[in-house]
C-alpha cells in the first residue's frame, strides 16, 4: 500500500531536485548558488533514506549518512574559501 505513494514521493523529490539544480545554474549571486547546491545535497540524503525504505535495503542508510557527512564537510569548505576572498561574483 505505502510502495506506490513512496515511489510517487521519490519521484517529485527528483522533480524538485532538478528545480534546485536550474537555481544553482542560473543564481546571482555564489551565496546563492551554494545555498542552491545545499538544498540539493538535502534532497538527495533525503533520496537515498527514502530509496532505502522503499527498496528494503537498511544498508542505504549507512550511505545516506556518509553522503550527509561529505556534504556538511563541503559546505564546510566552501563557506570558508568563500569568507578568505574567493570569487565574489
Amino acid at each position: 500500500m505505502l510502495d506506490p505513494v513512496l515511489w510517487s514521493l521519490l519521484a517529485f523529490l527528483l522533480i524538485m531536485i532538478a528545480l534546485c539544480l536550474a537555481r544553482a545554474a542560473v543564481g546571482p549571486t555564489v551565496a546563492d548558488r551554494m545555498v542552491a547546491i545545499n538544498v540539493i545535497g538535502t534532497k538527495a540524503l533525503v533520496l537515498i533514506a527514502g530509496l532505502s525504505v522503499a527498496a528494503r535495503q537498511p544498508f542505504f542508510v549507512d550511505v545516506a549518512l556518509v553522503y550527509g557527512l561529505i556534504g556538511f564537510l563541503a559546505t564546510i569548505g566552501v563557506a570558508t574559501y568563500l569568507e578568505r576572498g574567493g570569487p565574489s561574483t
